[in-house]
């Protein structure tokens, strides 16, 4: 078991921080009237949408589980298909069922977190990705018309990737301690049963 050390009390600080401050400053500029509106409100979409959040969150918890090069393989692979998905709402493909796919990846998810499941890489980056394709679509689908495609993706994508880095170093330091274990794997469940109340549509 490490030592809770300064570092790691830095690196959450300055992650909390920082995805603290993404929504004010997206409101504080208006996706029309900033050259940076576009990725700004693409920038914070992924925190608005607590489903978007908790399964984003959760893949970087995953990835810090697993250890490894998972830690970055997982969120990339998820980022990366997450930008198909992206292009494919803008086009209108017309994918159904988003939102069942959004609330599946919360629950399968949660509660691989919750089991404590290690999975093999190459199986949690094939089961990112396939959820990441419903994420991408919404999001690439929910763009506003103000916005400019690519720089609106730019922030969607690079806001998830701030979501993803939070996870990991939220599971990374939790997961060194057997309160901080606990911690997650009910945290998990309670993503788990979110992921459920939406497909059950109580949510």
């Amino acid at each position: 078991m490490r030592k809770f050390t300064n570092k790691h009390l830095i690196h959450s600080t300055l992650i909390a921080l920082l995805l603290s401050s993404i929504p004010s400053v997206v409101y504080a500029h208006d996706g029309g009237n900033t050259p940076f509106g576009s990725f700004l409100t693409g920038l914070v979409h992924p925190v608005l949408g607590y489903d978007h959040f908790l399964a984003m969150l959760s893949v970087g918890i995953l990835s810090a589980q697993i250890g490894g090069r998972a830690i970055w393989t997982v969120p990339a692979t998820f980022v990366l298909v997450m930008a198909v998905g992206g292009g494919l709402g803008l086009i209108n493909i017309g994918l159904t069922s988003t939102e069942v796919g959004i609330a599946a990846s919360l629950f399968i998810l949660g509660l691989i977190i919750a089991l404590d499941r290690k999975l093999r890489t190459p199986l949690a980056m094939l089961g990112v990705g396939f959820f990441a394709i419903f994420h991408g679509y919404a999001h690439g689908s929910e763009m506003p018309l103000t916005a400019e495609p690519i720089k609106y993706a730019f922030g969607f994508l690079t806001g998830t990737a701030l979501i993803h880095i939070a996870g990991v170093v939220i599971g990374d330091i939790a997961k060194h301690y057997n309160s901080g274990k606990i911690i997650l794997r009910i945290s998990g469940g309670l993503i788990a049963l979110v992921g459920m109340l939406i497909i059950i549509g109580l949510l």
